[in-house]
């Protein structure tokens, strides 16, 4: 069994408010009496996309700490910058192609896919990266469940905001869900709501946002709900490859 922690869309940006949120949620995720396996992190993770932002991230998110008390998995977000990402938050060299990685555990693994496209809001996954998706399934031979992970959600969720920046192309991803039977849901982050719904016969978690909630049409005026306290999520991926959600909030 597979139990990960989910935050989304930090949005980091300098100021007391962002950074009193995220480390409201850290506080919390830190203090917890009993074990998760990793924290998912799905993107717009900084504002501006600065490095500056990028290191306070890393400092929330424990990236730098040994005593980071579990994995910490990342992707980037359309607010994000994958230069300054890549050199600030993950020490890594500047690259600005798309920023994917694998966890893997036992019984189980996390995809974290670029769904990020440099200049625009909108989301899709690059070939590049559906490449890198179909070589990681092989070589994991379908001994375990997948999940992927990526930023921008697939389908509707029937908000004007997010639905005009949705993940490009969607008929790939359901394409390749159709081919790889390992994968086992999607998480993704990117419009600041907790949702659940199917894409292609699997399993669409959609996580809240810590720097603020988005408020449904039929909920009042205004997208954004910066009163609302952070979200954040718990998943579940059992034994038999079913995925179960969580919601929480940090007051």
């Amino acid at each position: 069994m597979l139990v990960l922690a989910h935050i989304s869309d930090l949005h980091l940006d300098g100021t007391k408010r962002a950074t009193e949120r995220a480390e409201r949620v850290r506080h919390l995720l830190w203090g917890l009496p009993g074990r998760v396996d990793a924290l998912l992190v799905t993107g717009d993770i900084a504002d501006h996309g600065t490095e500056t932002e990028y290191e306070e991230a890393a400092r929330i998110l424990g990236l730098r700490d040994p005593a980071t008390p579990f994995p910490v998995l990342t992707c980037p977000g359309n607010h994000d910058s994958r230069a300054a990402y890549r050199k600030a938050l993950l020490g890594e060299p500047v690259d600005v192609g798309p920023v994917n990685s694998v966890q893997v555990f036992d019984g189980a693994a996390v995809l974290m896919c670029d769904s990020s496209v440099p200049g625009s809001d909108e989301g899709e996954l690059a070939e590049e990266t559906y490449a890198w998706i179909e070589a990681t399934l092989d070589e994991l031979d379908g001994a375990v469940p997948a999940l992927l992970a990526l930023h921008h959600p697939p389908v509707a969720l029937h908000h004007p905001l997010p639905d005009a920046y949705q993940l490009r192309r969607p008929q790939a991803l359901a394409a390749l869900l159709k081919r790889r039977s390992e994968i086992a849901g999607i998480i993704t982050g990117h419009a600041h709501t907790p949702a659940a719904t199917t894409f292609a016969g699997r399993p669409l978690v959609v996580g809240p946002g810590v720097t603020w909630t988005l408020r449904l049409p039929w909920e009042g005026e205004g997208a954004a709900d910066r009163d609302a306290p952070p979200g954040f999520a718990f998943h579940v991926l059992d034994d038999e490859g079913r995925l179960t959600s969580h919601f929480r909030v940090a007051m």
